[in-house]
């Protein structure tokens, strides 16, 4: 059975400005998180501006709010900074300016309040946030062994999973991410960014089967977003050429049939995967989780293929301070904690 959570654990999480605390009554994570998402207009406002994540305004970002973000945390949980059990922080992968103020406000907020300090590996967040209880009562989290599709705008990845620390990946993208393929083609045909969750919204009233876009062949579980990127950029060139409101026109089905692609590329290689380990227990993690046509197909493969699946909340979709925080919990209870000389990462794996 997973344990409850009783002790209080602060995670802070790059690269958006959010802190969640837990205790033994789950401490009201969801107004926590009224107030993470309030505070993170700005900065969403920055990368639409911008057509991204600029890395240095977003360590600027981080140093302008970190401080006013945590206090409003601790208010709105009921607690003071005295009654923490430890800090879990976003060691890596990200950018390093923002993982550096991250990193360095743990360091002097677990000094200052001699406490532990403990590193979490983001991707290794995304896969424990399914086992966020928000009350005792909670048993929908999967049981080991499963498999975990993390796909987001950085990782498409396919992850064995036999406990809160063993992780294997079985098989990874060879270049380009699920999530930068939503956002690249999107960007072609003129969308805002970030333009996954753009795409998802004209996919509902597009027809996926208008047009047909090249799949990859890599053996294995691996993936390869690159082609249909390339292949995407010049089926619209040359529709272009033909007529000059090709986009305009079709934008619906161009959403709609670019989705079905990547979802359809991103299951056949997890359906292989789940036969040939004989594993039925399947999850999904990361920002595409929340792509509507890919929790579909979870839903539809739970139907076909008999799969127990794990599909998260959105609000534990994109990068969140709770996935942090119980990462740090598990760790908190194998003792597994970090020297005050730890330094951030920008790339690493599982």
């Amino acid at each position: 059975m997973r344990p409850y959570l009783s002790n209080q654990i602060i995670g802070i999480i790059y690269p958006l400005i959010s802190f969640s605390i837990f205790h033994i009554k789950i401490v009201s994570l969801q107004l926590i998180f009224s107030r993470i998402n309030g505070n993170n207009i700005r900065h969403r406002i920055i990368v639409r501006q911008y057509g991204g994540v600029v890395p240095e305004l977003a360590s600027r970002a981080h140093q302008q709010n970190i401080i006013p973000v945590v206090h409003q945390a601790l208010k709105q949980a009921g607690i003071t900074k005295e009654e923490l059990s430890a800090v879990a922080f976003t060691r890596g992968p990200g950018l390093l300016g923002s993982l550096l103020v991250g990193t360095s406000f743990a360091k002097g907020f677990s000094t200052a309040l001699d406490i532990p300090l403990i590193e979490v590996n983001h991707l290794q967040a995304h896969v424990l946030a399914h086992f966020i209880k928000e009350d005792a009562d909670d048993e929908s989290h999967p049981n080991f062994p499963f498999l975990c599709l993390l796909v987001s705008g950085g990782n498409s990845q396919i992850i064995k999973v036999e406990s809160y620390s063993k992780m294997e990946i079985v098989g990874q993208t060879i270049d380009d991410a699920a999530g930068e393929a939503f956002d690249k083609c999107a960007k072609v045909m003129g969308l805002p960014y970030p333009g996954g969750p753009v795409v998802d919204k004209l996919a509902k009233l597009g027809n996926a089967n208008q047009f047909n876009f090249s799949k990859p062949r890599i053996d294995g579980y691996d993936y390869s977003f690159s082609g249909l990127k390339t292949s995407f950029l010049y089926f619209l060139r040359d529709e272009l050429k033909k007529d000059a409101e090709f986009i305009e026109k079709n934008r619906e089905d161009l959403s709609a049939s670019l989705q079905k692609t990547i979802v359809d590329i991103l299951m056949d290689k997890l359906r292989l995967a789940a036969k040939d380990s004989n594993i039925n227990e399947v999850a999904v993690a990361g920002g595409v989780s929340a792509n509507s046509g890919l929790r579909a197909a979870f839903e539809d493969h739970a139907k076909r293929y008999g799969w127990k699946i794990h599909i998260p909340k959105f609000e534990y979709t994109t990068d969140n301070a709770a996935m942090v925080a119980i990462t740090g919990y598990y760790k908190y209870l194998e003792g597994e904690f970090t020297d005050k000389s730890v330094t951030p990462y920008a790339r690493t794996s599982i």
